[in-house]
């Protein structure tokens, strides 16, 4: 797999419009990260981590009536192409209603944590 956080995106839309009410990924710290994101932020109710030898992220899906409360998600800084940004020039998403998720060197944190505290990072997607 070239890109895990593609394919943990991917997982997330497929069973989001499937009404699935779980789904399990393969664990790394980093998507551990960004499902913390996703909880602290409302789009998912729990997730946890599974397994002792090989470890599987279990992430709890949350809904609205039949319509999850994930309506996209966006994949910007991948692999073939990197995207940086500062602090003043993280990307606001869908005018604020969204949440942008960046990579920087104090972890994973939303844009707007990140530009409270003066740091930019990679963008790894856009949530909404």
């Amino acid at each position: 797999m070239t890109d895990p956080i593609s394919d943990l995106l991917t997982r997330l839309r497929n069973a989001s419009a499937a009404l699935l009410p779980t789904v399990e990924i393969p664990h790394s710290r980093l998507k551990e990260g960004i499902a913390g994101i996703l909880k602290q932020q409302g789009y998912i109710a729990e997730y946890t981590v599974a397994g002792d030898k090989v470890k599987s992220l279990k992430l709890k899906l949350k809904y609205e009536g039949r319509r999850g409360v994930i309506e996209g998600l966006s994949r910007v800084s991948r692999p073939g192409r990197r995207v940086f940004v500062g602090a003043a020039d993280m990307p606001r998403v869908r005018g604020g209603l969204g949440v942008a998720i960046v990579s920087t060197s104090r972890g994973i944190m939303t844009g707007n944590a990140a530009r409270k505290n003066g740091v930019g990072g990679e963008v790894l997607c856009y949530v909404w």
